[in-house]
């Protein structure tokens, strides 16, 4: 099995309902989505949001937003992920708190999706009942902070005038979300059942996964977000008013989704270095950026890691200098390629361990491809469509023009990318199957997942949840 998280094995599963598309939220972008809502609701008192959301960064300072609706600070409903990482529900309703949720447990877990459902029914007698929160199906209960509205308060919910997704609120966004949201919905005069919106699986009944929600009833002020129009992410697909981009491009509609979750980068293994900021990530995770000229050059590796497979990704070193990438067996070492288990393509054209000339050097926004076939042990490196060291993918155990990759410590590589030099801070894109950049052209792996600059070779695939359920890991 593949070294993954829980979380992302509902992702590996067939059949069912597939999420094409998500919405990548980069802080560092000030992104948001939003709209007016003048409409009166359907009912004052009743209504659901659900969605899926993968963490990017982790929060800090006074939290991410997930969504807020308000009408002014006095009147405002927002769920958030705070600054230690519990998820925070919060209704101000003329100035007064009348809903305060947090959770206990934390959320940390940045390689998986999770779905979060919001019911609310203020006429209901049980104050507990007013307000549910379930998280992958299942609702929470454990709370360090359990305010529930009294009975009949109008829920903001659905009576706010105005909708920001992914930051504070309108008029002075901030606080902005960071990952990955999918499939965002609200439902405007029900409180829905979870199983409106997902399912356990029917052969394996812990695993919580999505639902087709097209069907439902959205109400007055509903609304479903489903991101497969890249040139109009905020389009709502249940026909109500559009929500306004800010600071989102084309290039922020994904494909990894809760359905099919591909690999990023993670802040929570970095190699060498304990803090974050030597090399500090962006983009969903897919985009590092060191900057450290010197010691102690840190190294981050993939949130997925394989034992077995060919799999195929492709980096654009944005500035190229000091840059090195390859794959790791997750076994921290002085510099990326210092560990013998290493193996990874230097700046300057030579391959560590043992500093062997190899290829081209890199120059600023070349695409390094890389090509991994661990059943033949072989790695190969290419730039701008040209295998190096005259490399063959295809060659199998031949391994014409490969580099060998020796035995794990691990028994699992991941794909890793870092900054091995005295003088420069390279930047690096990362692309998985699911670019930061705009490619000109969108090449998919054989069974359609990923879009590469160029085409995978021959029986190299993404390396994304469907591929590793397909081909192992």
């Amino acid at each position: 099995m593949p070294l993954i998280l829980p979380g992302n094995v509902a992702s590996a599963l067939g059949g069912g309902y597939d999420v094409a598309n998500s919405c990548r939220i980069n802080k560092d972008d000030s992104p948001s989505l939003v709209k007016d809502q003048s409409a009166s609701p359907t009912h004052d008192d009743k209504g659901t949001l659900s969605f899926w959301f993968k963490i990017g960064k982790l929060s800090s300072g006074d939290g991410h937003y997930f969504f807020s609706v308000f009408t002014d600070s006095n009147n405002r409903m927002q769920m958030l992920l705070q600054s230690d990482n519990t998820l925070k529900l919060i209704q101000k309703t003329g100035g007064s708190t009348v809903i305060n949720l947090v959770t206990n447990r934390v959320f940390r877990d940045v390689s998986a999706w999770m779905h979060i459902v919001i019911a609310c029914d203020s006429s209901q007698g049980t104050a507990a009942n007013r307000i549910k929160i379930y998280i992958n199906g299942v609702q929470e209960t454990s709370f360090s902070t359990e305010t529930y509205c009294n009975q009949d308060v109008d829920i903001q919910l659905v009576k706010g005038t105005e909708v920001c997704l992914g930051a504070y609120n309108k008029a002075s966004p901030s606080d902005f979300f960071d990952g990955y949201l999918a499939e965002m919905v609200l439902i405007d005069g029900t409180q829905n059942a979870v199983t409106d919106f997902g399912e356990f699986d029917e052969d394996s009944p812990t695993i919580w996964k999505p639902k087709d929600v097209s069907g439902l009833t959205f109400g007055t002020n509903g609304f479903y977000l489903d991101f497969e129009d890249s040139s109009n992410l905020g389009n709502d697909a249940n026909g109500g008013t559009d929500f306004t981009e800010n600071n989102l491009a084309a290039t922020d509609q994904t494909t990894d989704t809760p359905t099919n979750n591909f690999a990023t980068l993670n802040p929570l293994h970095y190699a060498h270095t304990t803090d974050a900021d030597d090399m500090p990530l962006s983009e969903g995770n897919t985009k590092a950026n060191s900057s450290q000229a010197g010691s102690p050059y840190p190294y981050v590796h993939s949130t997925i890691a394989v034992a077995s497979g060919k799999w195929y990704a492709e980096f654009k070193v944005v500035s190229a200098n000091g840059s090195m990438i390859g794959i790791s067996d997750g076994v921290s070492a002085s510099y990326f390629g210092d560990d013998p288990n290493d193996e990874a393509y230097f700046s300057d054209g030579n391959l560590y361990t043992g500093n062997t000339s190899f290829g081209d050097a890199l120059s600023n926004n070349d695409i390094l491809m890389v090509a991994v076939d661990l059943d033949n042990s072989k790695i190969y490196f290419g730039i701008n469509g040209t295998w190096q060291n005259s490399g063959d993918p295809t060659s199998g155990a031949t391994g014409t023009g490969a580099a060998s990759i020796t035995t794990s410590k691990t028994g699992w590589w991941h794909f890793a990318v870092g900054d091995s030099d005295g003088a420069n801070t390279p930047t690096i894109e990362c692309n998985f199957g699911n670019p930061p950049y705009a490619n000109s052209s969108d090449a998919a792996d054989a069974d359609g997942y990923g879009a590469f600059e160029y085409a995978p070779p021959s029986g190299f695939f993404a390396l994304c949840t469907k591929n590793l359920a397909e081909y192992g890991g």
